[in-house]
């Protein structure tokens, strides 16, 4: 089973619906036990990182979110994988989780449209098994005001926007994170989902 944690702050119902029309066993939970007897976990988000920390903090799962990520396959969506990093920059210095190495700042690229909102393609980096099946000319479906900075090694796919956004995020064992919302992102995106389901 598939545990998306529900804390108040994610798309939860669009990741239920392709996890179930993938097939996929999936639950909405949000009380430790159920993260801990999950064969992987999901943390959606949307809104912004204090906020969605505080959240998180406040339903006490931080610690289990923490532990569990280090034995499961875990997947971070959209602001769901910005928390994943060590700190946030939105309004404020925030602490993240701290499951992968890096932070999180406003994307300031000159002449370009902020949120980057709408369809880009991936662009492979580095292998991971999120990618198997995955083209060189497939494209996924962002909406976001602020990007990851880390390190390269760590990223599996980026897009072009303004210069090199991380896309996809991967610690070389459980930990992936994804910038873009793969439950919006058609065929490519539900091939990812399906590549994560896979890992159970």
């Amino acid at each position: 089973m598939i545990a998306i944690v529900d804390y108040g702050a994610g798309n939860i119902f669009s990741v239920k619906n392709a996890l179930d029309y993938l097939g996929l066993e999936s639950e909405l939970v949000s009380d430790n036990d159920k993260i801990k007897s999950a064969d992987a976990v999901i943390l959606p988000g949307v809104g912004a990182f204090p906020a969605a920390m505080s959240m998180l903090e406040k339903s006490g799962l931080v610690d289990t979110i923490k532990e569990e990520s280090a034995k499961k396959p875990f997947l971070g969506i959209c602001l769901g994988m910005q928390l994943i990093f060590e700190k946030g920059y939105e309004f404020e210095e925030c602490d993240g989780l701290g499951l992968i190495s890096g932070s999180v700042h406003k994307m300031e690229e000159k002449d370009l449209i902020i949120p980057h909102m709408g369809w880009n393609k991936l662009e492979k980096l580095n292998d991971c098994p999120l990618l198997e099946n995955i083209g060189d000319d497939e494209y996924v479906y962002f909406v976001h005001s602020y990007k990851a900075y880390c390190e390269d090694r760590n990223i599996s796919a980026y897009c072009e926007y303004g210069g090199r956004v991380p896309a996809l995020v991967y610690d070389g064992k459980y930990v992936y994170g994804a910038q873009f919302h793969p439950e919006k992102s058609g065929e490519t995106g539900l091939k990812i989902l399906k590549n994560f389901g896979g890992l159970i």
